[in-house]
C-alpha cells in the first residue's frame, strides 16, 4: 500500500480527521475579524504549544540531520540559531502585546505611515510563502525516504495543504492555537521516537566514537563551516529578523495577558531546542548506520524511520508520518493566518474602507487559500530544503533594521524605513553576484577572513559575511536616510513611545490597532538615556530576572550536549 500498512494509513486517517474536526469547530462563533486574525483569549499552556507548534516542523528536523549528516554536531546549530535569542523573547512579548495591533504591519504603519505598512505587508507575506515552501519541501523528502520512494511527496504535500486551508478558512488563529496544542505533542513524539531506536543500533554514544573516527564530527563548532564567527552572526541576525516574522505578533499577543504572551513565546521556543538535541543525535548515529551506503543526507531522517519503526510495530510508520504532518500543518496553519491578516488588514482594506464586518471576514479566508499556493509554488521552485532554510534566514532582517531602529531612535523616518529595507535586499541581491563574489575572493590580505568559500564546487559568500553585509547596508541606509529626511510629528512619535511604556491590563479590550483605550492613563517612561533621542526603557525586574532564567536555560542546553558528548 505504497509502502505502509494497513495500520499506517489508519493513523494517519484518525489523525488528518481529528484536525479538520477540532479545527472547523474552533471556528464556530467567531464576533469578527479581529477575533479571526488576533483571538487574545488563550493562557499560558495553549500559548506555549501554540510557540512551539507554530516554530518547529519538519523541515527543520531534515535540515538539522542532514547537516549533521554531512558536517557533525555542529550541524545542530542550523536551529539552534535561536538558542541566544530565544532568551531575547522575555523581554519582545510584551512589547508585541503593548502595541494593542492586530498585525506587525499595523505597528509600522502607526510608527512610520501607510506606505511602509504596506511595505512590510508584501515583505512578510512573500517571507511567510517561503517558509511554507520549505516546510512543503522538507516534508516530502522525508515521506519519500519513509516509504521507500513509493509514496509521492506530492501526495503527501497536497494532503497537508487542504486539511490546514479547511480548518484555517473556518476557524483562523483560534483554531491554530487549539490545534497546535496536540500537535504540539505530536511533534515531540515525531523529534525523538527515532533516536532511541538508531543508538541502541550503534551501541551509544560509545559506539559512535568507535565507527565515527573523525573528532570534529563529535564538535559543537566546526570551524571548517560552522565556527564561532558563524554562530554569533547566525544568532544576531536572527535576533534582527525574528520581530519582522509576521506570526510573531500571534504568538506574542493572542494571549490574555502580558506573562502569558512571555512565558509561551520564550518557553515555547526553548522545548523546540530540546527537540533539535534529538534531531541532531538521529543524523549523527545515521552516519554510523549507513556508512559505506550513498545516502542523499536530505532523506537520512526518513531512511532511518523506514528502517526501524515497522520493526517496532504496525502503524508506528503511520503514527510518525501523523506527527510529520502535525509538525507542518501547526506551523502552515499560523503562516498562512498571519498573512491573510496582512493582505486583508493592510493591503485591501486601505483600499476598499468602509465595509461590514462580515465582507473582511470573508475576504481574509479566501486570502489565506491565495497564501498557501503561494508557498505551494515556492515548494516546487525550491532546489534543496537547505537552500531554501538559508533563503528564508534572510528575509526578515531587512525589515527587523527598521523596527529596531524605530522603537529605539525617535529620528528613524518612513524614509528611512524604506531605505533600510531595500538597500539590505539590493545588498543581499549583490553578494549572489558571480561578478562580486570574483571580486571579494581576488582582495589581498583579506584570505583569514574567509569571505568565499566553496559550495558544491562554486565559490559563494561564506553565509555569515552575506548577512554582515545585508545587516550593515541596512542600518547605515537607514540612519543616513533619516538624518536627511522629514520624520513624523512629535505628538504622534510620543503616542507611539506611550504605548510601549503602558502595560496592557486584565481585561482589557482593544478597539482601534495601536491605541489605549479610553481612559487609559499611559505610564511615564523611564528611559536609560533621557534627554537624548533614544527610546531605551529601564528593564523591569521582571524583565531582567526573566532573560536571565532564558539566558541561564540556554547555558544548560549547551552543557548537556557537551556532556552527552564526552561520556
Amino acid at each position: 500500500m505504497l509502502g505502509l500498512s494497513q495500520a499506517d494509513w489508519l493513523v494517519m486517517i484518525i489523525y488528518l480527521a481529528a484536525t479538520t474536526y477540532f479545527g472547523v469547530m474552533a471556528g464556530r462563533g467567531l464576533s469578527g475579524i479581529a477575533d479571526f486574525f488576533m483571538p487574545r483569549r488563550f493562557g499560558k499552556a495553549m500559548m506555549l504549544m501554540h510557540t512551539f507548534g507554530t516554530g518547529t516542523h519538519s523541515d527543520q528536523a531534515v535540515n538539522v540531520a542532514a547537516k549533521t549528516f554531512t558536517n557533525g554536531v555542529s550541524g545542530i546549530w542550523y536551529q539552534w540559531l535561536w538558542l541566544f535569542v530565544s532568551p531575547f523573547y522575555w523581554l519582545i512579548a510584551p512589547v508585541m502585546r503593548r502595541f494593542r495591533a492586530v498585525t506587525t504591519a499595523d505597528v509600522f504603519e502607526y510608527r512610520f505611515n501607510r506606505s511602509v505598512a504596506m511595505l512590510f505587508s508584501v515583505v512578510g507575506i512573500l517571507q511567510l510563502m517561503v517558509a511554507m515552501g520549505v516546510m512543503l519541501k522538507g516534508s516530502g523528502k522525508v515521506i519519500v525516504a519513509c516509504t521507500g520512494n513509493l509514496l509521492s511527496a506530492d501526495w503527501a504535500i497536497w494532503a497537508m495543504t487542504v486539511i490546514v486551508v479547511i480548518y484555517g478558512m473556518a476557524g483562523g488563529l483560534a483554531a491554530a492555537i487549539i490545534t497546535d496544542f496536540f500537535q504540539g505533542i505530536l511533534t515531540i513524539v515525531f523529534s525523538f521516537m527515532l533516536m532511541p531506536l538508531v543508538l541502541h543500533a550503534t551501541g551509544g554514544i560509545a559506539g559512535l566514537k568507535a565507527s565515527i573516527t573523525d573528532p570534529a564530527m563529535f564538535s559543537l563548532v566546526a570551524p571548517a563551516e560552522i565556527g564561532l564567527f558563524y554562530i554569533i552572526i547566525i544568532s544576531l541576525n536572527g535576533l534582527v529578523g525574528i520581530v519582522a516574522q509576521p506570526h510573531t505578533m500571534g504568538n506574542c499577543a493572542a494571549g490574555r495577558t502580558e506573562m502569558d504572551g512571555r512565558v509561551g513565546f520564550m518557553f515555547g521556543s526553548f522545548i523546540k531546542r530540546i527537540c533539535t538535541v534529538g534531531w541532531t543525535l538521529t543524523g549523527l548515529a545515521a552516519v554510523a548506520y549507513f556508512a559505506g551506503q550513498a545516502m542523499d543526507p536530505e532523506q537520512v531522517f526518513g531512511a532511518v524511520a523506514r528502517e526501524f519503526l515497522p520493526r517496532v510495530s504496525h502503524g508506528m510508520l503511520g503514527l510518525f508520518l501523523a506527527a510529520l504532518l502535525a509538525s507542518v500543518m501547526s506551523s502552515c496553519d499560523s503562516f498562512m493566518i498571519a498573512s491573510a491578516a496582512l493582505f486583508t488588514e493592510n493591503i485591501y482594506r486601505p483600499l476598499r474602507p468602509n465595509r461590514d464586518q462580515k465582507h473582511y471576514l470573508a475576504i481574509g479566508r479566501w486570502a489565506t487559500l491565495l497564501v498557501v499556493v503561494g508557498g505551494l509554488i515556492f515548494a516546487y521552485l525550491f532546489p534543496g530544503v537547505l537552500k531554501g532554510l538559508e533563503i528564508f534566514w534572510m528575509i526578515p532582517p531587512m525589515m527587523g533594521i527598521a523596527f529596531w531602529l524605530g522603537l529605539f531612535w525617535r529620528g528613524m523616518t518612513p524614509a528611512g524605513a524604506w531605505a533600510s529595507t531595500l538597500a539590505g535586499f539590493a545588498v543581499w541581491w549583490l553578494t549572489t553576484r558571480a561578478w562580486f563574489v570574483a571580486f571579494l575572493a581576488g582582495l589581498s590580505g583579506l584570505e583569514g577572513l574567509k569571505l568565499v568559500i566553496l559550495k558544491g564546487g562554486r565559490p559563494e559568500i561564506y553565509l555569515p559575511w552575506q548577512m554582515v553585509f545585508s545587516l550593515a547596508g541596512g542600518v547605515l541606509a537607514g540612519l543616513l536616510v533619516s538624518l536627511f529626511t522629514r520624520n513624523i510629528p512629535k505628538e504622534r512619535l510620543d503616542n507611539f513611545y506611550a504605548l510601549v511604556a503602558t502595560p496592557v491590563q486584565p481585561g482589557e479590550q482593544t478597539e482601534k490597532p495601536c491605541t489605549l483605550p479610553a481612559g487609559t492613563v499611559p505610564v511615564k517612561r523611564r528611559r536609560l538615556f533621557p534627554g537624548t533621542e533614544l527610546e531605551i526603557l529601564v528593564p523591569s525586574r521582571t524583565s531582567v530576572l526573566g532573560f536571565l532564567a532564558g539566558l541561564l536555560v540556554a547555558i544548560l542546553n549547551i552543557g548537556f550536549v557537551f556532556w552527552l558528548l564526552r561520556r
